[in-house]
């Protein structure tokens, strides 16, 4: 196993690291274990994760010789896949879990555990127990954890190995389809120069445009024909013709000094790699040419003319194919001027003719437009089609669907009789007795046909579960739909989504979560009427679409999927239950377009779900507005998430000190907006308590924290002070087992001190202050960042609260301010806070300044910060920047 882009030699197995690591870190907080990755030759593929301090004591424990030992022991060794031994430490053990896959090593877990019931002797150790570890388990659940470590791993790398097969499938599958594209073009190719057979254009202009076709298909720079004296050493350019951006190879046309490349009666291939004199090779370097094809064009027995095809850019060596079809291509040529000479002698321009089709690579007819009568026929087709040609049916066969008034093109065609599929190009010339004719050459496609088919299926079908995928399902659901307004009947769309489907996963484990999507997929499949029209279109979601024709059977069918669901599904060790919530929508007249259809079916079904799950809701104009509102916003945001939060942006609004002579930013908040591509603009108070439902406020908060650190540090540096930013922090997000990590990642790539980050938080922490979130808190101050308390006033906190939490600064809720000038409270409550902050520590801000009177106010209470829609509401960093940042 090796990182994403490389292929390992011990399995022929790609991985991606990334992934990997997700899965280290995730297993590493369930089991309670540090991990490390190795690769099948012992390197080090994912390091230690967690905790800098801890993972520094692991591997204090347990240096690279005992990995390396332990390495050794569970991967030479056919019997013993997995490990467990002492470390330095002990109350550490180290674990090894070889992953293998058909016999060969895919990878190597190296798990450590700190035991809290660990049983050792202290004379043993030179070291102490290690200790304020934040991962410790027990020795029993430790070998539960690698038992089913192993188990996993396994599944996973068989899947990776799957899909790899898989791959490699597809890449030769992509090789012989551009052989065939290749084969086609150059038999389109060779079908337009035999259609110049019958050209009345001047013999130096059909030259001309062979050359050109012959070039511009074989990538050649330039070509030229030429005329050999006889009576002397000399030669004459007939047509000349070259790229663009290319020069002509020779100056003048007549009496030039003969190539020695010419003169030979077959073809001469010459390139670097050709054996040659001095003389020959200063003549090539004198006419810039690196490689370079003559041919010799024989009329009656003799060579009056040669067509050369020379390489002017850079070497070239000639393949054998570019050779044929150059050397057919001036055969044809060769016969065009030969008919031209020899216009009164039909029977030996036919012959030649007949010489050159017979050895091209396709069956080809020439039928008489006027009479129907069979002209010509090639070895190719009399063999292939020998019996069609006997009982005169070609033209049946390939020609009924040419266009009346087509004079040239090409179609598909599917020959039942053979079960084969043909290629078919046809155009109408001038034959050589003068006829009108269409000729046609057909080419089998029938194996090029069958991997269509196969890369087509597996577009279309989900790879877990066996059943079609979205793809499929809008593709098939244009054809339904189409077929019921034809026929004037009706079908129904049913979109499924289980429910809870996450406990199971997360309860059981992911494997047989993924067991549990197949059984309920082979239920679904099974019921009569829908066997061909069941789709997973992600996750835990199903479409099932009942057709016209088993419209009749939807009280059947709807009987079934209530059947499947009311039974348990068998899962590891016991039965289990997994109910679902769907919605239906008829159509057409529900609707007749796709995203309507699938629209309208996903928000009856979260109707069936907000009325209390495990029900079958079908849609109607009735359904609550909001319900439809909530719908949208859900996907819209999950949307948003998935592309990086690059519709959220972040506002930023001054915090302003009024204790000097004049008032002077000395920090920002940030706000975050939505301004989503599907709704539009989206109000906070709609949206942020959505992304706190659905569990999305994470990412959104780190997209926030990270572009507000960053304003921070350029506008500090423009400014030459240090500013200090405020970014509000719900409690879910302090939650986060990560975040202390993750806002050091912040300020570090923002390059400004920790204690310019300035966490807001609300009331209810200081009355919810748990030993949870007091250590989070406590990790975060750690490092050096700050809480503010916000909102002050609007809820109960405490001054024992305020004292406990320590905060840098507190923020008077706007609804205090507000009453400033007409409650004397407002005012009483402002000045207790002043004297109270040297004894909390904190610095008062005030917030929610409307107008001078306000200000002037607090400037006579002393409140030192202020901030307020009188300097300037919220604003995109851009125009914050030119207002404040000079």
């Amino acid at each position: 196993m090796e990182k994403e882009g490389n292929l390992s030699p011990f399995n022929s197995m790609k991985i991606n690291d990334k992934e990997l690591r997700r899965w280290q870190e995730s297993y590493s907080a369930m089991a309670g274990v540090f991990l490390c990755c190795l690769g099948p030759g012992g390197e080090k593929i994912i390091d230690f994760a967690g905790n800098p301090l801890d993972v520094a004591e692991i591997k204090k424990a347990v240096p690279d010789v005992h990995i390396m030992n332990i390495f050794q022991r569970v991967t030479e060794s056919d019997l013993e896949d997995q490990a467990v031994e002492r470390t330095l430490v002990p109350n550490i053990r180290m674990g090894a879990v070889a992953i293998k896959v058909k016999g060969l090593i895919s990878f190597v877990w190296i798990a450590c555990a700190v035991l809290s019931d660990a049983e050792y002797e202290k004379e043993l150790y030179e070291n102490d127990p290690a200790e304020n570890i934040s991962l410790t388990t027990t020795e029993k659940k430790f070998y539960n954890s690698l038992d089913f470590l192993r188990v996993t791993s396994l599944a996973l790398a068989r899947a990776y190995k799957s899909q790899n097969d898989a791959a490699a499938t597809s890449a030769v599958t992509f090789k012989k389809t551009e052989d065939y594209k290749l084969s086609f073009r150059r038999a389109e190719i060779m079908t337009e120069i035999v259609s110049m057979l019958d050209s009345d254009d001047e013999i130096e202009v059909v030259m001309q445009k062979i050359l050109r076709k012959i070039c511009e298909y074989l990538n050649i720079s330039n070509a030229f024909i030429c005329r050999i004296h006889t009576e002397d050493k000399l030669m004459d350019i007939v047509v000349e013709w070259m790229l663009d951006g290319q020069y002509k190879v020779f100056e003048e046309d007549t009496d030039l000094d003969r190539c020695w490349f010419l003169g030979s009666t077959q073809l001469t291939a010459v390139s670097a790699s050709t054996s040659m004199n001095a003389g020959e090779k200063e003549q090539l370097e004198d006419l810039g040419i690196y490689a370079v094809v003559s041919i010799p064009i024989v009329i009656v027995d003799q060579i009056p003319f040669y067509a050369c095809f020379a390489e002017t850019r850079e070497n070239r060596e000639w393949v054998v194919n570019d050779i044929k079809f150059i050397n057919d291509s001036i055969k044809i040529l060769q016969n065009i001027i030969t008919k031209r000479i020899q216009r009164n002698s039909i029977a030996s321009s036919f012959h030649s003719l007949e010489a050159v089709l017979d050895n091209v690579g396709s069956s080809i007819y020439v039928r008489c437009m006027k009479t129907d009568e069979m002209l010509f026929a090639n070895r190719s087709l009399r063999k292939y089609f020998a019996r069609e040609l006997q009982k005169n049916e070609l033209k049946d066969l390939f020609e009924a669907n040419i266009p009346p008034r087509s004079h040239s093109g090409n179609y598909e065609i599917y020959y039942e009789a053979k079960d084969r599929w043909y290629d078919l190009y046809y155009t109408r010339i001038r034959w050589v007795d003068g006829r009108l004719v269409s000729l046609c050459a057909l080419y089998e496609i029938t194996e090029k046909k069958i991997y269509q088919k196969r890369i087509e299926q597996q577009a279309y079908t989900d790879f877990l579960t066996g059943l079609y995928n979205r793809l499929c399902c809008e593709r098939d659901l244009v054809e339904y739909v189409e077929k019921a307004k034809k026929t004037g009947t009706k079908g129904m769309l049913m979109y499924l989504d289980l429910d809870d489907f996450k406990k199971i996963n997360d309860g059981l484990g992911h494997q047989y979560g993924d067991v549990l999507l197949q059984d309920i997929s082979s239920a679904i499949k099974s019921i009569d009427g829908v066997q061909n029209s069941c789709y997973r279109m992600g996750g835990d979601e199903f479409v099932i679409i009942v057709p016209p024709e088993s419209y009749n059977k939807l009280g059947s069918i709807l009987e079934e999927i209530k059947r499947a669901f009311a039974t348990p599904w068998y899962l590891k060790d016991g039965d289990y239950y997994c109910t679902m919530s769907m919605g239906m929508v008829e159509f057409p007249s529900g609707g007749d377009t796709v995203e309507e259809l699938i629209r309208k079916s996903d928000i009856a079904m979260y109707e069936a779900k907000k009325s209390g799950k495990n029900r079958i809701s079908q849609y109607s104009d009735s359904i609550d507005a909001s319900s439809i509102r909530r719908l949208d916003m859900e996907k819209a945001m999950h949307k948003a998430v998935e592309d990086d939060c690059r519709e959220f942006e972040v506002y930023y609004q001054p915090v302003m000190s009024i204790d000097g002579k004049k008032d002077e930013i000395v920090a920002v908040e940030a706000f975050v907006r939505w301004n989503s591509r599907m709704l539009g603009y989206i109000s906070p108070a709609e949206f942020i308590s959505l992304a706190e439902y659905l569990g999305l406020i994470n990412p959104i908060g780190e997209y926030v924290f990270r572009e507000a650190t960053k304003k921070c540090g350029e506008w500090s540096k423009k400014l030459g002070k240090e500013l200090s930013v405020f970014v509000n922090m719900s409690v879910v997000q302090l939650m986060q087992p990560d975040l202390s990590v993750k806002l050091k990642e912040a300020v570090d790539d923002a390059k400004i001190k920790p204690e310019q980050l300035v966490l807001d938080v609300t009331e209810a922490l200081t009355m919810n202050n748990t030993e949870r979130t007091g250590g989070a808190i406590n990790k975060i101050k750690e490092m050096g960042v700050r809480f503010s308390l916000d909102d002050f006033g609007t809820g109960y906190s405490s001054i024992n609260g305020l004292r406990a939490l320590n905060f840098a600064s507190i923020k008077v809720d706007k609804s205090i301010t507000s009453e400033l000038e007409t409650e004397t409270y407002a005012k009483s409550l402002i000045v207790s806070l002043v004297d109270l902050s040297g004894a909390l520590g904190a610095k008062i801000c005030v917030e929610g300044i409307e107008k001078k009177s306000q200000l002037d106010i607090l400037k006579k209470l002393k409140v030192p910060y202020v901030q307020g829609t009188y300097y300037s509401i919220p604003v995109p960093a851009e125009e914050f920047e030119k207002k404040y940042i000079k």
